[in-house]
């Protein structure tokens, strides 16, 4: 019996979850296939039981729907990750709210105080140049500094339970120089099940290190694929430049060899992100059977 089910790793996963341990075949239908079907409707009103029609119809239709991420290890990581994103994208507003207070507390700050307001030691510095400012926006722009420590100190913990988890979950990413525990750690949230990439093409069109074809006549040529995933896209990019930027390793040898025959350096980037892409691919293929959730407690 196949279940298909729309949004399966939101408000429809305890449901998905409870199928899948009832060892039914469910399978997710993307929103935009449900918005598809809609549109060739006669009638193109949105309803919870017409919406269920549609994704009934096409989950008996298609035979290449994805897969419910499974509870475990991977889906552990995932909300880990994605909570490290958000403690950093609130840690990046007070720094920016902080220099807007510094720039009129003490315009030309910057003179003194040159290095990013998200280092403990930076913030040592900041407290020290409004000791002894009593007025209330000096004091908002303490509360800031000790706000802006207190989600360092968590971020560092969260990094920490990552990095056991990267390695006591037996990921084997981080084999691949320049991909660390947090990078690693970020592929496998972004991709969840690898089943949903059959092939080493597959996964490179989803990260965007595919080239698209670009040919014209007699000409043939290939152009910079700006789709895909892009934070699957910067983790690879990171890698390659790593790798470029190390003599001896074997990225920094492809590299030079493609140069040697008359690849520009962007080219050569782009050739040697697809080789990495590929060695993530087949690194991936070890999830397919998620190992179990370590023990952090």
């Amino acid at each position: 019996m196949r279940v298909a089910i729309e949004g399966s790793g939101s408000y429809g996963r305890p449901l998905a979850l409870v199928l899948l341990d009832a060892d039914l075949e469910v399978v997710e239908v993307p929103p935009q296939m449900t918005a598809k079907a809609r549109r060739s409707q006669r009638s193109r009103h949105k309803s919870d039981p017409g919406d269920a029609l549609l994704i009934a119809r096409i989950g008996a239709r298609e035979d290449d729907l994805g897969r419910p991420r499974p509870a475990g290890v991977v889906e552990d990581l995932r909300r880990v990750v994605f909570y490290r994103r958000e403690l950093t994208v609130s840690l990046n507003r007070q720094a920016n709210r902080l220099h807007a207070d510094l720039a009129l507390i003490r315009p030309g700050y910057q003179q003194r105080i040159r290095t990013r307001l998200t280092r403990p030691g930076t913030l040592s510095r900041v407290t020290r140049l409004l000791s002894a400012d009593r007025g209330t926006a000096a004091d908002i722009a303490r509360r800031r500094v000790r706000t802006i420590t207190g989600l360092i100190k968590q971020r560092k913990e969260i990094d920490t339970q990552i990095a056991e988890m990267v390695t006591e979950g037996g990921f084997t990413l981080t084999d691949i120089y320049g991909i660390g525990t947090l990078g690693a750690a970020e592929i496998v949230a972004e991709v969840g099940n690898p089943g949903r990439y059959p092939t080493k093409a597959t996964f490179a069109m989803a990260n965007g290190t595919a080239p698209l074809q670009a040919s014209s006549g007699r000409i043939t040529r290939h152009r910079l694929n700006r789709g895909g995933n892009r934070r699957l896209n910067r983790t690879i990019h990171i890698a390659a430049v790593t790798q470029i930027r190390r003599p001896g390793t074997e990225g920094r040898l492809y590299y030079e060899r493609l140069q040697a025959r008359g690849k520009s350096k962007a080219e050569a980037i782009r050739i040697l992100k697809r080789r990495i892409s590929d060695r993530i691919w087949t690194h991936l293929q070890h999830l397919s059977t998620p190992p179990t959730a370590p023990n952090l407690t």
